[in-house]
């Protein structure tokens, strides 16, 4: 964008977008308020008409990143496929959305856990859209003729919390969530799978 465009993003996002791009080059730690209003070229006095602080900020866009992966990970599942094809489309589609935006993917491995309360209620926001997803990916015509059937809750959160788990500890030892994809794929078809 040159100095004469004009931004038409609504300032919640742009302040989105700065604190990503500041998470991206200087991790959230590093990060001021002054580093997302410049980036997001608004002011000090917008930023806290939207965030109280850049906590707030970082858990609205966490959250945002959610939904979107959420949404990436359902459209690359095609429902009509062998449901061991769909396994693997969705855990592609998760490690997809981990390695495109690496940054954000280690803000919430390093960063989530020291903000207290208010990120554990992100944290089970985050947990029961990825179990609605689970259930509703694997409550399917192929998947049913398969014998599987939605996997319940307390299952879903296995299944998901080592999934996380699982990248978060790649990343963090400075891996690619890319590299364990097989490993991944086969633990959710012997999760999921038939009885």
């Amino acid at each position: 964008m040159t100095a004469v465009d004009v931004d038409t993003r609504p300032h919640r996002q742009r302040l989105l977008d700065g604190l990503a791009e500041s998470i991206t080059e200087t991790g959230f730690r590093d990060t001021t308020v002054a580093d997302v209003v410049r980036r997001a070229r608004t002011s000090r006095r917008t930023f806290y008409e939207h965030f109280s602080s850049r906590e707030e900020c970082l858990i609205a866009l966490l959250a945002e990143a959610n939904r979107s992966m959420i949404r990436q990970i359902s459209d690359a599942v095609d429902p009509r496929a062998p449901w061991a094809v769909q396994v693997r489309q969705a855990i592609e589609a998760w490690i997809a959305c981990a390695e495109s935006e690496p940054a954000i993917t280690l803000s919430w491995i390093r960063d989530v856990p020291a903000l207290g309360a208010p990120a554990r209620d992100l944290q089970r926001d985050a947990m029961e859209g990825f179990i609605a997803m689970t259930q509703r990916l694997t409550d399917t015509p192929e998947m049913r003729a398969a014998g599987i059937s939605p996997p319940s809750r307390q299952l879903s959160i296995m299944l998901l919390g080592g999934l996380r788990e699982l990248i978060a500890t790649t990343v963090e030892d400075g891996g690619r969530a890319g590299d364990v994809t097989e490993v991944a794929v086969r633990a959710s078809i012997a999760l999921l799978g038939p009885a």
